[in-house]
This record gives structure tokens, sequence and C-alpha cells, in this order.
């Protein structure tokens, strides 16, 4: 494979721009079963929180057309298991390792933080739209003020290069982003899943138990990218682009509106190689228009 398709993201060097996104991949090891993942540009691990978390209850997983809803919650094995039986494994490959990060509270944020900082990691994402249960659990992402917070107050401590994760339900992506760059930030990845729900009318309730959930998949791509476009070009730190993409096609067209790199998410439960074809296609596309390296291409639009 050529260089055409390596790309620099926060001084941290990727071998393609294409990575798996958070939740949608475990921590690698089941898609290692289906390819190898050392094939990727990156892996992001799935949200961690500082205690174990059984997730939410009732149905998890709900199809609508061209997408899918999830109401899985944060269930994850916490912090300290993940440092002892998955992060050395994830270092061990060639890829870059981006660590995903939540909490319900600034001591959440700050002990876990504190955790991971003795140990080697590319990249910590910091998903800021998990409910704060000091502001009536409004999530962190939502306002800039309160983002800012937690951003200054982790950014102070953090060791790692930190990309904050931002929600497209916020009230303003663009002043959120901002805040990330003023507070320290070394990037941002957005967007994580927008806000929806479905009804069950035979039982006359809605389909989960929180009642509302995360859609992601094809549909959002329109508006995500629309967003990462106005991200990129607001902010002078590197932006991931997330939400929809699943042909390479789709991640030529985030690039260009101003993404380093890609995540894929939802489209991978369809089929678990699909990033490969959308690392050979974006790859194909390069060289059939004679583009020496990706960055030639990023942010044109």
């Amino acid at each position: 494979m050529s260089k055409r398709l390596e790309t620099v993201f926060a001084g941290v060097t990727f071998k393609n721009p294409v990575a798996l996104a958070s939740g949608t991949c475990g921590f690698g090891k089941e898609f290692n079963e289906y390819f190898d993942i050392q094939r990727l540009g990156g892996l992001c691990s799935k949200g961690l929180t500082l205690h174990p978390c059984l997730g939410n209850d009732g149905i998890r997983v709900w199809e609508t057309p061209s997408g899918v809803m999830n109401s899985v919650g944060m269930e994850n094995p916490g912090i300290q298991h993940f440092i002892d039986c998955d992060l050395e494994r994830m270092n061990a490959l060639d890829l870059v390792n981006i660590v995903n990060m939540g909490g319900h509270s600034e001591e959440d944020y700050l002990e876990g933080v504190a955790l991971l900082n003795d140990h080697p990691l590319d990249l910590l994402e910091l998903n800021i739209s998990c409910p704060n249960t000091k502001a009536g659990c409004m999530s962190f992402g939502l306002k800039a003020e309160v983002a800012r917070d937690i951003v200054r107050k982790v950014r102070a401590v953090c060791r790692h290069k930190l990309v904050v994760k931002l929600s497209p339900n916020a009230e303003d992506v663009v002043a959120l982003a901002r805040v990330c760059q003023e507070e320290g930030a070394d990037g941002v990845s957005l967007t994580n899943t927008y806000q929806a729900m479905a009804i069950d009318i035979k039982k006359r309730r809605p389909v989960f138990e929180n009642v509302y959930a995360g859609l992601s998949g094809p549909a959002i791509k329109p508006i995500s990218l629309r967003m990462v476009h106005q991200v990129a070009h607001g902010v002078d730190i590197p932006v991931m682009g997330i939400g929809g993409i699943a042909t390479w096609q789709d991640a030529i067209e985030f690039i260009m509106a101003g993404a380093q790199v890609v995540q894929i998410g939802a489209a991978s439960f369809m089929d678990p190689r699909l990033c490969l074809d959308v690392i050979d296609g974006m790859e194909r596309f390069l060289e059939e228009n004679k583009i020496d390296n990706i960055s030639e291409i990023c942010g044109i639009i």
C-alpha cells in the first residue's frame, strides 16, 4: 500500500484515515476474527467509565429506515479492567489506539484520566455527551459553558493527547468546538448519535425504557457532514468526522469537508469488512485522480 492515505492528526500518524468508532467494535478482538484490523488506521475503544456499568434495561437496539437506534447505555467493564485486560493487546496492534472515556460527574472524568495517565495510548477521546448528574442530568456537551469547565479541568490533569467528542444535540456545535480548542483540546470528533424515538403501537408505549435513544447510520450522514464542515472551518484544531459513513465516497466527502480522519460505526454492523472497502476505494480514488496524498483534498470544500 502506498502512502497516499497517510495522514497526521494532532501529531499522530495514521497509515490511513479510517478508524472504527467507539461503541461499535468493542476493543477490536471480535472484529479481528473477520479481518486483520491492523489494516485500519485506528481503533476507538468501547466507551469506558471509571466504574463498571451494566448499561440500560429493556430493548437496546432498534432498526429504522437507513439507520439504527441504540439504547445500550455505557455498558463497559470499567477503566481498571480495561487497563488490566485489554490495553496491552490494543497497544500491540499496528494502528492508532484511541481510548474513549465518559463520565457522569466531574470526579468520574478526573479519576478516570488519572488512571489512564500512567499507561500508553495514542489519543484519549473524551465523550462529553454523558449526563452530568450535578447539572440535572443535562449532558456536559450541550452548553458551551458547561463543556468549557469539564474540558479545562480534564486538560489540566490529562497527560495524553485529548480529542473531545461532540454531540449533534448541542445548542451550537461550532461554539462548542471553539471552547474545546480554547481550553487546550488537541482535536475534536463529531458527531455522536442523534436523540431519537420509536413507539411500539401495539403496546402503546415507547420501544426504549429510557424513551429516547441514539440514532446512527446512513440516515444521519448529510447532517453530520454539514456539522463537520462547519466545525472544521470554525476551529484550527483537527477534526475526526463521524456519522453515517457507509461507503468510500462518503469518507471522501467528509475529508473534503475538512475531516482529517473518519470513524465508521453502524455501517460495520451490516458488513464487518466494510471498512476495508472504504480504505481500498479511497486509495483507488486518489490514484485515479493523480492525488499524491489525501491531505491535498482535506477541507477543499
